[in-house]
């Protein structure tokens, strides 16, 4: 695979600001590229700079082969950029809204309707085309800004977190359209707040402060997290998890609502050990048992590292 996306200590400032510090990316054709990252870690700058809506303020970039300095107009044709707002018109249907940007994008009248009944189809919306797009749910606002994007077929896909907001139904739905875009070879950046979602990518890059504090696979990503996690349901989580800070082998205590995740130097061992002490201690517990480590988990720990590195400076 060759690179769609290189940028060498890419940066944005705002006055004294560096929302994007000196990131350095390369991202190969074809890849589903997750973007994640606490608010204000410069995922939507990112974003924006690689779109060509943003002027460099240091570094170099290249985005389908174009320079992006000096040839940003050139390489907005080979993307497609949704941000996270609703930026459709509200006041058209949804056919009206695909010919609006076929018609910004120049698509050839010989192959338009082909693509606008294929964008339909493709994002089940055949039978709301005559709807007003303002009278659209959540879900199918998202569907029909991401088929406004693709209506002339861009190689690559710049997408500002396209789920946040919508329901768990129709972000699934969302996400089977773009894993089947991908097995269609096109590229797709995608920056999302969801663990879930960053697990379905081929990489992830966590943002921190504007910088890219980590880029790698899923798998590698939670082979970060050292230990076993145990998930323990206890009936007085606060003390329960004043207890577990103090227990031996107990690496990392994590808060999920009222459950515990532990990570422990032993999963076997510790698990008899833990239980045996919240017992002694009188707290009780509705279940206690070994998980698998998922990506929140990972990246909360990661997190965590780098504002205590950053404390300890």
């Amino acid at each position: 695979m060759t690179a769609i996306i290189e940028t060498q200590g890419l940066t944005r400032l705002y006055k004294d600001n560096r929302a994007v510090d000196g990131l350095d990316l390369d991202i190969q054709s074809g890849e589903l590229f997750g973007l994640v990252g606490p608010d204000g870690a410069g995922k939507t700058t990112t974003l924006r700079l690689l779109a060509g809506l943003l002027f460099i303020s240091e570094g170099s970039a290249t985005v389908a082969e174009f320079d992006l300095a000096s040839q940003s107009e050139a390489i907005k044709p080979n993307i497609g950029y949704m941000a996270q707002q609703f930026s459709l018109y509200a006041e058209l249907s949804v056919l009206e809204n695909l010919l609006f940007f076929a018609d910004i994008y120049d698509v050839k009248k010989d192959k338009l309707q082909e693509r606008v009944d294929r964008l339909l189809t493709f994002a089940g919306l055949t039978e709301f085309k005559d709807r007003r797009a303002a009278h659209l749910s959540g879900g199918m606002q998202k569907k029909l800004a991401l088929s406004c994007t693709l209506i002339h077929q861009p190689p690559l896909l710049l997408l500002d977190e396209p789920t946040t907001g919508v329901d768990p139904v129709s972000r699934r739905e969302f996400w089977n359209i773009l894993t089947e875009l991908h097995m269609e070879g096109t590229t797709i950046i995608v920056s999302t707040p969801y663990m879930d979602e960053a697990d379905r990518c081929s990489r992830v890059g966590l943002m921190y402060e504007g910088k890219l504090v980590i880029c790698d696979t899923p798998k590698n990503i939670r082979a970060q997290l050292k230990g076993d996690l145990i998930e323990v349901f206890p009936d007085d989580w606060q003390a329960a998890h004043q207890l577990a800070q103090t227990l031996p082998g107990v690496l990392e205590v994590q808060t999920y609502g009222e459950t515990l995740h532990l990570f422990v130097d032993d999963g076997a061992k510790q698990l008899k050990a833990i239980e045996k002490s919240f017992n002694k201690n009188g707290i009780s517990i509705s279940s206690i048992r070994a998980a698998p480590t998922r990506m929140e988990e990972a990246f909360i720990s990661l997190i965590r590292r780098l504002e205590d590195e950053t404390s300890a400076k």
